[in-house]
C-alpha cells in the first residue's frame, strides 16, 4: 500500500528556517506529482507548493520567494525548505501524492500524509 510518511515540523522563531520531508513508501510504479498543503486553525487547506516528476513547480504567493520545493524522483521523496518563517505560516502540513499507479497497477487520484504541525512563534 502506498502512503506519504512526512517529517521535520516543530517549533521555530519568526524569521527561523525547517526543512519538511515526505517519503512516498510503497512500491511504486509510477508518480506525477507532489506537493504540500497547509491547514491553519478554522481555515481551508490550500496549496503551499507542488512539483511534477519533470521538475516543474509552482507556489502560493503567500510563500514565493520564501519557500523551496524540491523532489527526489528515485527516492519518491519531496522535499519543502522554508525560510523567513512567519506566525501566519502556523499550520498543519500535509503531504499530497498526485496520480500515482502502485507495482500492482493500482491507480490512485491522490494519497495524503497525516500531516505534521509548523510552528512559527517566540
Amino acid at each position: 500500500q502506498v502512503q506519504a510518511v512526512e517529517s521535520g515540523g516543530g517549533l521555530v522563531q519568526p524569521g527561523g528556517s525547517l526543512r519538511l520531508s515526505c517519503a512516498a513508501s510503497g512500491s511504486i510504479r509510477s508518480l506525477n506529482g507532489m506537493a504540500w498543503y497547509r491547514q491553519a486553525p478554522g481555515k481551508q487547506r490550500k496549496m503551499v507548493a507542488g512539483i511534477t516528476s519533470g521538475g516543474s513547480t509552482v507556489y502560493a504567493d503567500s510563500v514565493k520567494d520564501r519557500f523551496s520545493i524540491s523532489g527526489d524522483n528515485a527516492k519518491n521523496t519531496v522535499y519543502l525548505q522554508m525560510n523567513s518563517l512567519k506566525p501566519e505560516d502556523t499550520a498543519v502540513y500535509y503531504c499530497n501524492l498526485n496520480h500515482i499507479v502502485d507495482a500492482a497497477g493500482n491507480s490512485y487520484v491522490e494519497i495524503w500524509g497525516q500531516g505534521t504541525l509548523v510552528t512559527v512563534s517566540s
